[in-house]
């Protein structure tokens, strides 16, 4: 049976679509892994550009949260890299990173059509210098040994020793024997200057032994040697015991031996009583005011021999003088001593700590006036030192009524120079030998 027209134009129409599908399957199948391997291609590059970006970011916010960290303790700065280099304003739109490629030539992409930039990225490059810097930011943690220079050895134990403090302490011992009656002995009186100094060093030393776990922990005390590990533990424990042996046998034998007991016990009770008791009670306040009374005492038993009234009021003096002054240096550095464990009387009882320094402060007016009395100096002592122990006790009152640091700081510069012109007074009207014994008045 012969088909109809209308059948066979369905017929051709068909097959002619379907070659024409064929043909498009046939060249998408062909094509297909071509477009693919390019599409890829695109996206590798574009994935490989943000994986950069992201990269410098993180790099940027690190070197920055770095330097807010370091800006307390300042350290050598980094060496500079290419990604981190910042630039101005004016200048942001034409920034350029010019690096090596790792597997094509060269990768870039603009961000907008429209923008002047050209970045071109090199990740090997960024790789090895974002290397170099941990590793620099390695070495700079590491733990590195200190090696002692015998030239610095002097200044090393000069600060072991607290050189200003012994200075304090000769200064009061010399003018303690200066102040006592009788011939003024120039060979006594340097050995015993010797002997409390050596003392001064050996307990400045063993102080600070016990002390390092706290000191370091303290923005005053963290540069000591000892904390830093300038030098061992051992060497300072040596440098104390070869300063206490000789310095307590020149006072006992080279001056007599109530000095060198004097200064054993002080040495005693500075580091076994008043270095422990910083951690356990405000009692080390008045512990250590007692240990600065001692060397004034032990100039006089160096010249006389003897335990007088003026040894104790030469003690007294330097007893109350103490208050303000430590005080005062306490109030400021409260924050340091409670960070360093300490129980301060300026931490635990700030209230009490003002009170005392007032009430010493006041207590050296009586105790000048009593000088006189037990024929120390003369009459004229009282009044010449009037002024500067009313001064001082001017500063002690606004320090209760203020309680604050600069109350504080003034009544501390001003306990510096208090002392030594409150002793030179009492050098300049000493009664001399004779001056007590004029013939008594006619009746």
């Amino acid at each position: 049976m012969a088909a109809s027209p209308h059948t066979l134009s369905s017929r051709l129409l068909a097959g002619w679509v379907g070659g024409c599908v064929w043909y498009l399957e046939r060249r998408t199948i062909q094509e297909s892994p071509h477009k693919f391997l390019h599409l890829f291609r695109n996206v590798s590059k574009q994935w490989i550009t943000f994986q950069h970006f992201s990269f410098l970011k993180r790099m940027y916010v690190t070197q920055l949260n770095r330097s807010h960290n370091q800006q307390v303790k300042p350290k050598p700065e980094p060496v500079a890299s290419p990604f981190l280099e910042k630039t101005s304003s004016g200048q942001a739109k034409a920034e350029m990173y010019e690096m090596r490629p790792l597997s094509p030539p060269s990768l870039s992409l603009s961000r907008k059509p429209n923008e002047k930039e050209l970045i071109e990225l090199e990740p090997a490059s960024v790789i090895e210098d974002s290397i170099d810097v941990l590793k620099e930011t390695k070495e700079e943690k590491r733990w590195k040994e200190m090696k002692l220079q015998v030239c610095d050895l002097p200044g090393i134990l000069a600060r072991l020793s607290k050189i200003k403090l012994t200075a304090l302490v000769v200064s009061t011992t010399a003018a303690g024997f200066a102040l006592a009656p009788g011939p003024f002995d120039w060979s006594c009186f340097l050995l015993t200057s010797v002997g409390t100094g050596l003392a001064s060093c050996a307990a400045n030393s063993v102080n600070q032994f016990f002390e390092v776990p706290f000191d370091s922990n303290m923005n005053r005390t963290k540069n000591r040697p000892l904390v830093r590990g300038q030098i061992s533990p051992l060497l300072a424990v040596s440098f104390a015991t070869c300063c206490a042996v000789p310095g307590v046998a020149i006072l006992t034998w080279g001056v007599n031996p109530l000095t060198g007991a004097l200064g054993l016990f002080n040495i005693f009770l500075y580091t076994c009583c008043y270095t422990p008791l910083k951690r356990i009670s405000i009692v080390n306040t008045w512990v250590g005011a007692v240990v600065g009374a001692i060397p004034p005492v032990m100039g006089w038993t160096a010249a006389t021999g003897s335990l007088d009234a003026g040894a104790f009021l030469l003690g007294g003096i330097l007893y109350s003088w103490q208050f303000p002054h430590f005080n005062a240096l306490s109030w400021g550095l409260r924050e340091d001593y409670s960070r360093g464990g300490y129980c301060m009387m300026s931490v635990t009882h700030p209230g009490l700590c003002r009170r005392v320094a007032l009430r010493h402060c006041l207590a050296l007016i009586v105790l000048s006036a009593a000088a006189p009395v037990l024929d120390i100096t003369t009459w004229t002592f009282p009044f010449v030192a009037l002024p500067i122990n009313a001064y001082i006790s001017y500063l002690g009152f606004r320090f209760y009524v203020d309680a604050d640091r600069r109350s504080s700081r003034k009544l501390f510069f001003c306990s510096l120079w208090h002392l030594p012109l409150l002793l030179l007074l009492m050098l300049t009207c000493k009664r001399r030998r004779g001056d007590g014994d004029a013939a008594p008045p006619p009746s």
